[in-house]
């Protein structure tokens, strides 16, 4: 039986997790009222999933920019994570 010893593509599979975590901090919009408080949990959670998606200074800086975009108010509309996959792949070059 031969296994799959493909590499994970990261570049792929940073930039479909990046449009699903976006796609879960806009879902406050949705509901309104209620919304906006779940931020302040989502808030934390999307700070540290930015950070350990891309390590390094800039994991970190973004990673504290997601949490302050997550936790102001009508911010979400911002595709931090989707930003940050452009910087890292698309602006540095990173392979």
């Amino acid at each position: 039986m031969e296994t799959n010893t493909t590499p994970v593509n990261h570049k792929q599979r940073d930039l479909l997790l990046g449009l699903l975590f976006d796609g879960i901090g806009m879902l406050s919009f949705t509901i309104p009222g209620i919304g906006e408080f779940s931020d302040v949990i989502w808030a934390p959670i999307a700070g540290y999933l930015m950070a350990r998606l891309y390590k390094g200074t800039a994991g970190k800086v973004a990673g504290v920019f997601t949490f302050l975009e997550e936790l102001v108010p009508f911010t979400d509309v911002l595709p931090s994570f989707t930003l940050m996959w452009i910087y890292t792949y698309l602006i540095k070059g990173e392979k």
